[in-house]
């Protein structure tokens, strides 16, 4: 795969792409319909809960099978249910009976397929790019999430407005056919199992979490991850009633929140492309992560009428987002044995949600009780205390010279 590369990688990863404007689409349109329906923080928080719960508690499963399995294949599973879920729920809203345990039902489902569909694709880029290039390639998958964010909420308001949400939601179903068929053609490389003969599953989730244990510098990190999640996500899933309740707005001006978020990234994703980033990468993270815990205290503080200042601050936590997670994605596709990325993404993903769903518990009835900014005022505060603390951890600065060796 060393050769002619760029072909191979970037046919997949555009198909991808479209794919991800799809669920982007179909994620607006359905958060949309839940606020305009029920108004309640309780049930956004609900929403978002049973999204998450697949990747938090199948994550290491899921990521051992990652290891295990050939790995275009289960990308190519997973993209097909999540279009098949979603055209069995486009059908409930065209008969007229959608309600929204429906949705919820929905949203668990193809959260189940992304907890497989994400880790194989993280695995497989460190094997079908150079490692030279694993940087920008990371800083492109940040710029299309910019992307999304701009193209995908303008576009769902629009849409909403001219067709049904069932006419919405049949669009993923397209757009998961133009992610399915490159994969159907091109091959993706699978590591070499370097650790012997595999015993059982239990067994490969277990050398997961020793890999991890061993590297103390990550698993610190993901302590910090674990707080951060159980402070900010809960804020950002009811950021549709911060619109329509605090600033008094529409699906318009949700849009464009998520528009401005999005524009931060891209050039967030530009700088770090253009500047690099500190020597030692872990810095530019935690430089990140200060931003993140500084504009969510800034989007909490913001008065009613001040939707302008909102969007100033979304705009500058999308700007941090790519400095926090871009570099850190790339250190673990660098570092991190290709035979134990499945697991160890999957990992990463599971520990740092584990707080996410006593968050949202907690964070819907205060937010219907105090008003919805109290949260982002709560985790930006805290956010900013995590990441000064970061500088202070040995292990953590120092993370890049300490990584283990694959266990057997």
């Amino acid at each position: 795969m060393a050769t002619h590369w760029q072909t191979r990688f970037f046919t997949i990863w555009i198909g991808q792409a479209f794919s991800l404007l799809g669920s982007s689409l179909v994620q607006f349109a359905l958060i949309w319909w839940l606020t305009q329906q029920t108004g309640s923080a309780t049930v956004l928080a609900t929403a978002s809960l049973v999204a998450m719960l697949p990747g938090v508690l199948l994550g290491p499963v899921a990521g051992a099978l990652v290891d295990r399995w050939p790995r275009r294949l289960i990308m190519v599973g997973a993209d097909s249910l999540v279009a098949l879920f979603t055209l069995v729920l486009a059908w409930i809203a065209w008969v007229g009976v959608l309600a929204p345990w429906h949705i919820y039902g929905v949203m668990f489902l193809r959260a189940l397929a992304g907890a497989f569909h994400w880790p194989a694709m993280q695995a497989s880029t460190s094997l079908m790019v150079p490692r030279e290039h694993l940087p920008r390639i990371a800083g492109m998958n940040q710029t299309l999430q910019g992307l999304m964010s701009i193209v995908a909420p303008p576009l769902g308001a629009l849409l909403l407005g001219v067709m049904p949400l069932a006419g919405v939601l049949s669009l993923d179903v397209g757009t998961a056919l133009l992610a399915v068929v490159p994969l159907l053609f091109i091959p993706v490389p699978q590591p070499r199992d370097v650790g012997g003969q595999r015993i059982t599953l239990f067994h490969d989730i277990y050398q997961g979490f020793r890999y991890i244990w061993a590297w103390r510098g990550l698993f610190l990190i993901l302590v910090l991850a674990t707080l951060i999640n159980f402070l900010l996500n809960p804020g950002f899933s009811l950021l549709p009633l911060l619109v329509q309740g605090h600033f008094g707005g529409t699906a318009l001006h949700l849009g464009w929140m998520d528009s401005a978020w999005g524009v931060g990234i891209i050039i967030g994703g530009v700088v770090l492309g253009a500047w690099g980033g500190f020597k030692r990468r872990i810095y530019t993270s935690l430089m990140g992560l200060l931003g993140i815990g500084a504009g969510t205290l800034f989007l909490g503080l913001a008065p009613a009428r001040a939707l302008g200042w909102a969007l100033a601050a979304m705009g500058f936590l999308g700007f941090v987002n790519p400095i926090t997670n871009g570099p850190l994605l790339a250190l673990l596709q660098d570092l991190v044995a290709p035979e134990m990325q499945g697991r160890v993404f999957t990992t990463v993903q599971s520990l740092a949600g584990l707080m996410t769903p006593l968050g949202l518990a907690l964070a819907g009835p205060l937010a219907d009780a105090l008003g919805v900014q109290s949260w982002f005022i709560i985790g930006g505060v805290g956010c900013f205390a995590l990441g000064l603390s970061g500088f202070l951890i040995p292990a953590i600065v120092h993370i890049e010279e300490q990584r283990p060796a694959a266990t057997g």
